[in-house]
């Protein structure tokens, strides 16, 4: 029987908390940044600014954590 400070001590793993900071920033950051620049008149360049830090976010997250996963199947 697993305790619960095990439990949660597996799934706070230093790795899940990088990843969900690095989602969260990388939404949060590039979504306040182009609030910012279209109140400033800058509407083309902030959706130019969240895509580029949306995209950068995906990247990120692709070849931090799932890139080196082995997803295959079974060989037939």
């Amino acid at each position: 029987m697993a305790l619960m400070s095990e439990t949660k001590q597996s799934f706070l793993s230093r790795g899940n908390l990088l990843l969900a900071a690095v989602v969260t920033l990388g939404i949060v950051l590039p979504g306040v940044a182009r609030r910012l620049l279209g109140e400033a008149g800058y509407n083309g360049l902030g959706m130019l600014v969240f895509t580029l830090g949306y995209a950068g976010m995906v990247f990120i997250v692709w070849y931090g954590w799932l890139r080196p996963l082995d997803i295959t199947g079974p060989s037939g």
